[in-house]
């Protein structure tokens, strides 16, 4: 007897349905699962009969071959195996096969019938709603994931038994209440505070700008002046997620297995801050079995790579499409995925390999051409891409001993941050997959980043004066519309232009020793100088 199961083969962050066929036939007991299934898969049909014994069902004695179709596409993981054993009990005509048809199944079976929790449940549960099917059949630890999308039923099963006498109608399973709670762990913004960075005050107001516009941010200064502390708080300045983009990070994590045991929804922004040893797969996605990388796990959140001069080239380059496009393309042999990476990218370096080139009072022992060759790891379209580089100082020993009282909190820029974001929402409302100033395009650009003469005229003798590119041209525009919107100003004024520009330092022509004297001036952000035209000096 042939019996046909649904189920579904994660193929980047989405399911795929896969229909899982069972032929039960005369001949030697053989049971063989064929498909292009990987290692996990083909060990299933062990776990599947030892599950069904234990359970208390007898199986004929018949050659069993399951199929998994469509056959060109890899099935990984052990989420075939409750459909498997479904189809198994169908084709014995132990259960009907009709009512199987309009679910989807997944979940992986112990020795002893009872159901074990999946990753790629919420992907899976998605393509149950779109492909027009009554609902999912999932383990009950992962209910709640997949009642996380509307329009479906939800039946949390605990064991093939329970499963079976559901569809016997012994016992109706009750498909679980999506009004329940999500839980999710309550996140003390106070936990690490804005308030805690002593000086650095330009500092925190670019990455405020940053924040609000979603542009990337580089910050060079020397050791201990505060960069792993300024990018551990940005998170807490983002504004929080909307629901959608808290699905579309909860479907990364389901794919990757990573979500926190009892969490079901992801409601904070993630924050991601990867060795600088990993390899380009690890950081973009990728390996044998193609799963996201770390620039996908940080989707919606913040991207943070620390001793940036000190990740190999090949691997930062690999970063430059993903920037620019938002999204990961891997090709291989066998399939071609996708995955979602709108990451906002804050790096962090030190100005020359002893760290003190041109800080106060310290000596920098490298010289001019090691500190040329340093930075210069860093190849000049990446660098293009970070909208800010600016300097860190180090922190007077005055500053350490201050209480931070009266200093801005995290909760004071975050609220800022918001209500640009409102901003931008309405600006956006009729550009679909546009929520922030910096992936404004160049149609979008010229409409909505109109500047005041003065500052126009500045952003063009800027560009010219410190050889910026055309990338760089746009990115200042963007983030002075940013800092427009921070300060509630319809036309980009002179002062946002002049805050924008001055948060590109390091592109600058005529910083790096080669082209000017290596002397002992402080390393600080410098500040435009302007003529009686309102030209840059």
């Amino acid at each position: 007897m042939l019996a046909r199961v649904k189920s579904g083969a994660l193929m980047g962050v989405d399911a795929v349905v896969v229909e899982v066929e069972v032929d039960m036939s005369l001949g030697m007991p053989f049971f063989n699962v064929v498909g292009l299934p990987e290692g996990a898969v083909r060990e299933s049909k062990v776990r599947v009969i030892s599950a069904l014994k234990n359970g208390g069902f007898q199986l004929p004695a018949k050659r069993i071959t399951v199929n998994l179709a469509p056959a060109d596409l890899k099935k990984e993981g052990a989420t075939f195996e409750l459909p498997i054993a479904l189809g198994v009990l169908a084709a014995a005509g132990l259960i009907e096969p009709e009512p199987l048809q309009a679910w989807l199944f997944g979940g992986e079976l112990a020795l002893d019938g009872a159901m074990k929790p999946i990753r790629g449940v919420l992907p899976l549960a998605i393509a149950a709603r779109d492909g027009g099917f009554r609902g999912v059949m999932v383990p009950a630890a992962n209910a709640a994931e997949a009642a996380l999308v509307d329009r479906i039923e939800v039946l949390p099963v605990e064991s093939i038994s329970q499963a079976v006498m559901h569809f016997t109608g012994e016992q109706l399973i009750t498909p679980y209440d999506r009004n329940r709670p999500h839980l999710s762990p309550v996140v003390d913004l106070n936990a690490v505070d804005m308030a805690e960075v002593r000086g650095q005050e330009d500092v925190k107001d670019a990455l405020e700008m940053a924040a609000a516009g979603g542009h990337n941010v580089l910050l060079c200064g020397p050791p201990g002046s505060g960069k792993t502390m300024l990018a551990r708080r940005l998170p807490g300045i983002l504004p929080r997620m909307t629901f959608q983009e808290e699905l579309e990070v909860t479907r990364i994590y389901s794919v990757l297995g990573l979500l926190p045991d009892g969490q079901s929804l992801i409601k904070e922004r993630p924050f991601r801050a990867p060795h600088h040893t990993i390899s380009d797969a690890g950081l973009v996605g990728g390996g044998p079995m193609t799963r996201p990388g770390e620039l996908s796990m940080a989707h919606r959140g913040l991207l943070f790579l620390d001793e940036l001069p000190e990740f190999r080239r090949h691997v930062l380059e690999v970063l430059r499409q993903p920037l620019e496009e938002g999204v990961v393309r891997l090709a291989r042999a066998n399939q071609h995925v996708t995955y979602p990476c709108q990451v906002m990218l804050m790096a962090a370096m030190n100005p020359c390999p002893c760290g003190f080139y041109k800080v106060a009072d310290r000596e920098c022992v490298c010289g001019d051409q090691k500190v040329t060759d340093y930075f210069t790891r860093i190849s000049g379209p990446l660098l293009d891409r970070l909208d800010i580089s600016i300097p860190t100082r180090p922190v007077e020993v005055r500053l350490l001993a201050l209480a931070h009282r009266g200093a801005k909190t995290s909760q004071y820029f975050r609220d800022r941050v918001e209500a640009a974001r409102a901003i931008q929402s309405h600006r956006f409302r009729d550009a679909p997959g546009i929520y922030c100033n910096a992936q404004m395009g160049p149609r979008l650009l010229q409409e909505h980043a109109k500047s005041t003469a003065g500052a126009t005229r500045l952003l063009e003798h800027s560009v010219k004066n410190f050889q910026l590119s055309a990338r760089a041209h746009d990115r200042i525009l963007k983030m002075a519309r940013s800092r427009a919107d921070l300060e509630g100003h319809e036309l980009i004024t002179d002062s946002d232009m002049m805050f924008a520009v001055g948060c590109r330092v390091l592109d600058r022509a005529g910083w790096l020793p080669r082209k000017i004297a290596h002397t002992s001036a402080s390393w600080s952000m410098p500040p435009l100088a302007i003529d009686d035209e309102g030209h840059p000096e």
